[in-house]
């Protein structure tokens, strides 16, 4: 065996690229999660559309969902850089990817790329970690 391959065969780039992924969308949603509290980002020095500033003027207003959303954010982006409950973390961000792509394409479509990057690879991962899926799409599951 080569040692470019792990004892059960597996070779180090099927290893090494989730693992790379996964600490990069962790990283980007720990980063977006903690500006949401402490506000550390600049502002853009270009302003958002009207309809992009009123949805985000009603999160705010709300007085929770933009709290709720950045803390999501920050508990998946933990979760993701530690390693721990991966699936839980991806399933956590599927309502944040949907909403932030349909920002964009709506909204402010000149800023969808990093939106598009971050679903492209919470796609992937979730690819990745299919199996921890299967039992919750079980039609009729066995308890």
């Amino acid at each position: 065996m080569s040692a470019s391959t792990e004892s059960a065969g597996t070779p180090k780039s099927r290893r090494l690229a989730p693992m790379i992924v996964r600490i990069l969308l962790g990283l980007g949603f720990f980063v977006f999660g903690l500006n949401g509290f402490l506000r550390f980002m600049p502002e853009p020095k270009t302003p958002m559309p009207e309809g992009a500033q009123a949805f985000a003027g009603a999160m705010m207003k709300t007085g929770y969902m933009f709290q709720m959303v950045a803390g999501t954010q920050l508990i998946a982006g933990v979760l993701l850089l530690l390693n721990l409950f991966v699936p839980l973390a991806l399933v956590l961000l599927v309502p944040l990817m949907v909403n932030i792509i349909a920002f964009h394409i709506f909204l402010q479509p000149a800023g969808i790329a990093p939106g598009l990057v971050l679903t492209a690879m919470e796609l992937y991962l979730a690819w990745v970690y299919r199996k921890a899926y299967l039992p919750m799409l079980a039609i009729r599951p066995k308890i």
